[in-house]
This record gives structure tokens, C-alpha cells and sequence, in this order.
């Protein structure tokens, strides 16, 4: 997911992924660069924001009710409940009466500290907003405690507060939040509140922490796009070009038009658009259409050819340009006599959430509103502006729920979103439209985890370590084109290899990415460059490894000690001596491990696997995890959990292909994912820290694949190339 401007923080995220300054925006369809910083300009023809006695974070009803506004959308992370924690422990509410609503769009209120703009990736919810989220609570408190002794005469230093009830022992005096809420909220909240001692946290890293979203999806009280019904909406669905590149060239909407409920067909800059009274009425007239495809422009390849045309470019076949990433010591003549060659592809991967594409978008009188999903509502405004010639900040962004994205909802164009502004302002009128990408638009026409090729020389010393490491990927760019490009390095295409700990013990390398150009649509998926260079470099040590003879997890150690990795080293440790490293199994049965850092955590994984009929089967996944301080455990090791089971489920079966430029999957019949009775039993442990928190969203998602790979390895010598496992 995106990233963007860097701010001071204990523990950072990469350069490149931080660094987005958004100083462009729409002014009567101009722009206006550079003049105000990105929060101010993108605010440009806003209201003026509404907030509360206790903050944009702090909503404290008559009653006593406590409401906590989650500046990040929920997309099934869990987030909303663990910034919600953080703020209800230094606040010291009753966690039983605090609710959990989700913040409008409003970069100047809401902007992720990290990135500069209002939005939510590359896990950073609660890394970025920890600071910021302790002190709205601990203000919070102030205010009551300052009310409380005000009214009690009491001095402040001898009033305690705890489950919303404020109290004075000494005079065993007692009010709620509600009782002091009148003197409270006419205070001024303090600039620098005093937070409290973690040692004496209550709530913050306790499984009382339970899900406050859980009740509301279980009885479909939650709200999602595709629950959205406003008064004369219409529904809108796009014929796309099934070729990436195509563009319109004629169609004929005669025989579409004469479909009962269709509305109207309109042609908008990536298709045509088809409206109608409901879903079924706009996909029938969307499969009457006749539309004439210009693919002058557009991909033709398959994917196997586009991989050949990778290895041509790593072999030095064809020629082009070579964008260091990682180097150290002198590579010229450090290869000379026999090394070792590696090579790894990758497939296109789709984000398959479980709740495709879709929006509501509503057009006219000089303002929009878009109500959805709303991954990065900043840029979502900008786009809209942009679109339509309309200060952003006259943009409205109500944010729902989603049924998940893995970086998908968030993307430098708001693709979809943008399509479903683009029809409405062709109706107009405030109209509201709802666009609907079915699964099979989702499938076919996405933005995909980018193919991509690894090829590794490796010269190793006299004891079988690494003396000299050529690392050479070709991948597809998402970044290049966008304001999220620093530089000519997209260190999204090799993060996890860039940085990489082992490199550290290794007195020569080489690393280089080539970055080839395409129309098929790329984007960030669930930790992103991790998702290959996690299995280049673990795979390859192993194999490594076996080759000098030595245990796999020694050879880690050994180098990982060398570097100084000391978070490395504790939780690969850990993991191993969980799943009982070295002890025996049953016949069949083999275990792998794999560590890696992404996104400023470290995880470790042990997998137990068996080869049945060909087919990798994974019964138990040990996870070790260092995140810093742990908001909410059973937070933690559902997403351990979650991001082995959708990184095996692509290890195992995900492929998006291309047959003449067009994709051959459609639905999940044939982008098959793991299912309930293939999910291993994972165990998770999660490492004391004090440090900063870190994300846990995706960090969880790249280790399983390396760790199935080498338990494969340890089975039968064989290694593994390419993915998946699984191409049938």
C-alpha cells in the first residue's frame, strides 16, 4: 500500500514509500502547485471542519457514551478497534461503552502522519498513529480530572479515573463522564497531556481488546457499499476493454437501450458505461452492447512471452537500463570461477476481496460526494476534482466499511471510483449512482501484483557462505507515473531484498531491478515487493544451506549474527524452538522456516508440509512476531494467521495469465484460493517490546511462501523456481 511523507517516528518504513508530498490540486480545474502545504490546498472549498470539545478523535455523547473516530478504514484489519484501545487506556474509559465510527474524508483532521495524506497502507495505522491517538486520550482524561477538580475543589494530582468514572478518594467523592461532561467540555483540551507509564497500562496489550466491529457485521448492521440504497439512485456497471490499453473505438447502443430498467449508455474515458434502475437490468444491457475495441495501443502478449521477454532482459539478451538497489564491496572480478545461479518467477497475482469494486458517486451544483469504501479518501478528492473541475475540498467522502482490499482500494487513480464520478456527473443533479464491478470485472480488468524475475549469482567461501551476491529483478513499475515516485528507483519492486540483513554479512553485492514497461495494470498488493523477495532470498540460503551441508536454521544464525540482527535472530529462535526445530516427525512430514522484515516488523515462520500427489499440504505454521508494543494480542495473531493463509493460498494457486493480452481468469473457478479444510492450525508468538509499534497488517503474509518452499526442499532436494506450487 501507498506510503507517503516521512515524519519523525522510532521506527520508520522505507524512504521511498514515505516520501509522497502531495502539493497539487484542482482550482476551477487549474493547478495550483506548491503555493500551501498538502493539507491546506486539498481543503481548498471545504467547510469548515466540525470539531468537538475533545479533539477530531474524541466524541462524548449526553450519556456518558464514549465514540472514538477511526481516522483509518476498516477493511477486516482490525485497526479501527486498536486505535480506539489506545485512546480508551490513556483515557481511562470503560472499554465496555466505547463505540468505534469511521472519520468523513478531511485531510487537515485526518491525515496519516506518515504519508501526509488521508489514508490507510502499508501498515501503518497504528505505527503512525500511536503518538497522536495516546495523547487525544490522555487529553481527554485531563479534562475530566480539571472538571472534576474544579467542581470538587480538589487539587488535580489527587483525582484518579478509571472505567469513565472519575473519582476523589479522599473525600470519596465519584462522578461519571457523563456527570462532569457540561464543566468538562468547556475546558481547552492541554497541548502536551501527560501520558501514562506503560508498565501500568490496564487495556493496551491485554486480550480484553476484543473486536467493536464484530457484533455489526455478525447481524448485518455494518454498513458496505453494496448496502448503500438512496432515494432515485441509479446502478451503473462498465464494459471495459478486455485487452489492457484498449480504448473505445465506436459502439452501438440501440439493442442495449431497449433492456426494461436501463436508463441510459454513456461512453467515459475507460469504457462504456450502462445505467440503469437496478444490477440485473444494467448487466443485460451491458451484454447488449456492440462495441468496437482500438487495441492499437494495447497489451497483446500472454504472460508466458512477457516472462520470456524477462529472462531475455536478466540474461543481458535485451538491452536495458540496470537501477542499483543494493551494493557493497567491488563486484569486478568477484565472480569469477564457479558460482551458483538461482532463478525465481512470479506470477500476476489479484487482490480476489472477498467484496469486489464499487462505489456511490453523486455530481452537481460545484460539489460531489462519494460514499464507499474509501481507501485514500485525500487522493479519491483530488482525483474527483480533477475529473470534474471542482475544488477537491468540495469533494464529500463519506468512508464505509469494506469487504477487504489488500492495498486494492487505494491506487494513485481512484480507478473505479473516478468511473462511478465520471457517470455522475453525466447524470447530474446530485444524483447518486452506484458502480458495481462484478467479480468477473474485478477479476479481468484489476490491478494485479506485478510479474516479476529474480535471478541470483551467489560465489560462496571456503566454509559455504555467501562471499558475493548478484541479484538482478525485472518487475512491472506501479509507481513510475505517479506522485509517489521519488527518484528512479521504485524500491517497492525490490523492498525486502533492498535492506536485506543477510547483505549485511556479505562482503560483495550486486544488486540491480530493470523495470519494463506494460499497459496490464499494477499495484501494491498485500506486502508488496515482500511478496517475491521473501522466497529469493530464504529459499536461496536454504539451498545454500543443504549445499555446505550445515543446519538451515545455523546458516541463518550464523549470518544474522554476523549483521547484527538481533530482532531477526530473537524471533527466528523463537519459532524454531516453538515448532520443535531438529526433532523428528512422521514419515512424509518435513519442516521449513523462513525469516523476514517488512514494514518494520519482523516475523519468522516454521511450516510443517507433506507432498501429496504432487500437491503441498501444510498442516501447522509456527509464527514468532516482534511489533513492538502489542495494542491488541488477538489483533496480532489474527493477522499472523490471515497473512499465512492468503500467502500460501498465492503461494499454492495464484495466477493471473494472459492469453493474447487477455486474462483467462474470471471468478474463483479458475483463480482458485485456499480453502477452510486446506488453513494450517497456526500458533502465533509474539515477542515483548517496548519499542514503537509496527504494523501487522501484512508482514504476515510473505514468510509462509519461502517456509513451504524450503520444507519442500528438505523433502525431496527439490527447490522450488516458480510459482505457484500448484498450475493446474
Amino acid at each position: 500500500m501507498p506510503s507517503g511523507a516521512r515524519k519523525s517516528s522510532p521506527i520508520s518504513p522505507p524512504v521511498s514509500r514515505r516520501e509522497v508530498f502531495i502539493g497539487a490540486t484542482t482550482v476551477g480545474g487549474a493547478l495550483l502547485v506548491g503555493a500551501c502545504s498538502p493539507a491546506d490546498a486539498l481543503s481548498i472549498g471545504a467547510a469548515a471542519p466540525d470539531v468537538g470539545a475533545f479533539g477530531p478523535f474524541v466524541r462524548i455523547d449526553p450519556d456518558g457514551a464514549v465514540t472514538m473516530i477511526s481516522k483509518h478504514i476498516e477493511f477486516g484489519q482490525g485497526s479501527a478497534t486498536g486505535l480506539a484501545a489506545i485512546i480508551a487506556e490513556e483515557m481511562d474509559a470503560d472499554w465496555e461503552k466505547v463505540s468505534v465510527e469511521l472519520a468523513p474524508g478531511n485531510v487537515k483532521l485526518y491525515a496519516n502522519t506518515l504519508m501526509g495524506v488521508q489514508g490507510t497502507g502499508g501498515s501503518t495505522a497504528i505505527n503512525e498513529a500511536w503518538d497522536q491517538m495516546r495523547k487525544a486520550g490522555a487529553g481527554a482524561r485531563a479534562m475530566f480530572v480539571e472538571a472534576a477538580a474544579q467542581t470538587w475543589g480538589a487539587p488535580a494530582a489527587d483525582i484518579t479515573v478509571a472505567d469513565g468514572v472519575v473519582r476523589h478518594p479522599a473525600s470519596n467523592r465519584s462522578a461519571t463522564f457523563a456527570e462532569l461532561l457540561p464543566a468538562a467540555s468547556k475546558l481547552k483540551p492541554p497541548a502536551t497531556p501527560t501520558l501514562k507509564d506503560p508498565k501500568t497500562f490496564t487495556l493496551v496489550g491485554t486480550d480484553r481488546i476484543q473486536r467493536k466491529d464484530t457484533r455489526s457485521k455478525t447481524t448485518g448492521a455494518a454498513r458496505y457499499t453494496q448496502d448503500v440504497n438512496l432515494p432515485g439512485m441509479l446502478t451503473a456497471v462498465v464494459a471495459h476493454s478486455p485487452r489492457f490499453g484498449g480504448v473505445v473505438k465506436s459502439f452501438n447502443a440501440t439493442e442495449a437501450k431497449k433492456v426494461p430498467g436501463v436508463v441510459d449508455v454513456v461512453q467515459i474515458p475507460t469504457g462504456v458505461a450502462v445505467l440503469a434502475k437496478g444490477l440485473y437490468a444494467a448487466r443485460k444491457g451491458r451484454d447488449a452492447l456492440t462495441i468496437d475495441w482500438d487495441d492499437s495501443k494495447a497489451e497483446h502478449r500472454s504472460s508466458d512471452a512477457m516472462l520470456a521477454d524477462y529472462r531475455k532482459i536478466a540474461g543481458g539478451e535485451t538491452k536495458a537500463e540496470w537501477i542499483p538497489f543494493e551494493t557493497a564491496g567491488v563486484s569486478a572480478g568477484a565472480f569469477e570461477g564457479e558460482t551458483l545461479k538461482f532463478s525465481y518467477d512470479f506470477p500476476y497475482l489479484a487482490h480476489a476481496t472477498m467484496e469486489p469494486m464499487n462505489a456511490v458517486a453523486a455530481v452537481g451544483s460545484g460539489k460531489a460526494k462519494l460514499t464507499f469504501a474509501s481507501q485514500i479518501p485525500t487522493l479519491d478528492q483530488l482525483n474527483t476534482g480533477l475529473a470534474v473541475g471542482m475544488l477537491p475540498g468540495a469533494v464529500e467522502v463519506e468512508t464505509l466499511y469494506a469487504g477487504g482490499s489488500f492495498g486494492r482500494r487505494g491506487n494513485p487513480t481512484s480507478d473505479y471510483a473516478i468511473e462511478a464520478v465520471h457517470i455522475a456527473k453525466h447524470v447530474g443533479g446530485m444524483t447518486p449512482v452506484k458502480l458495481v464491478w462484478t467479480r468477473e470485472d474485478d477479476m479481468t480488468m484489476g490491478r494485479y501484483r506485478p510479474l516479476a524475475l529474480h535471478a541470483i549469482e551467489v560465489k560462496v567461501d571456503d566454509h559455504g557462505y555467501p562471499a558475493a551476491w548478484r541479484h538482478k529483478v525485472v518487475i512491472q513499475s506501479f509507481m513510475m507515473g505517479t506522485p509517489f515516485m521519488t527518484g528512479k528507483l521504485d524500491s517497492t519492486t525490490v523492498e525486502g531484498a533492498k535492506g536485506s540483513p543477510y547483505f549485511k554479512a556479505i562482503p560483495v553485492v550486486d544488486g540491480q531491478v530493470a523495470i519494463p514497461s506494460s499497459p496490464v495494470t499494477t499495484l501494491w498488493w498485500r506486502s508488496v515487493g515482500a511478496t517475491h523477495t521473501a522466497l529469493a532470498m530464504e529459499h536461496t540460503l536454504d539451498q545454500l544451506a543443504r549445499r555446505a551441508k550445515i543446519d538451515p536454521l545455523e546458516y541463518r544464525r550464523t549470518l544474522l549474527k554476523k549483521a547484527g540482527a538481533s530482532r531477526h535472530l530473537a524471533v527466528l529462535d523463537l519459532a524454531a524452538e516453538k515448532a520443535g526445530w531438529g526433532s523428528p516427525l512422521e514419515d512424509g512430514w518435513t519442516r521449513g522456516l523462513a525469516v523476514h522484515e517488512s514494514f518494520g516488523t519482523v516475523v519468522a515462520n516454521v511450516a510443517e508440509v507433506k507432498v501429496v500427489d504432487g500437491e503441498p499440504k501444510v498442516r501447522r505454521v509456527v509464527a514468532a512476531v516482534d511489533c513492538g508494543v502489542v495494542v491488541a494480542p488477538d489483533q496480532v495473531r489474527a493477522q499472523m494467521e490471515g497473512g499465512v493463509c492468503y500467502g500460501l493460498s498465492s503461494a499454492l494457486y495464484g495466477r493471473i495469465t494472459l492469453k493474447d493480452g487477455v486474462v483467462e481468469q474470471k471468478n474463483f473457478d479458475t483463480y482458485r484460493v485456499l480453502r477452510m479444510n486446506e488453513a494450517p492450525r497456526v500458533e502465533t508468538h509474539i515477542l515483548a517490546s517496548g519499542a514503537h509499534p509496527t504494523g501487522c497488517g501484512e508482514p504476515g503474509t510473505p514468510v509462509i511462501i519461502p517456509a513451504v518452499a524450503n520444507a519442500i526442499l528438505a523433502a525431496s532436494g527439490q527447490a522450488t523456481s516458480s510459482l505457484p506450487f500448484v498450475k493446474a
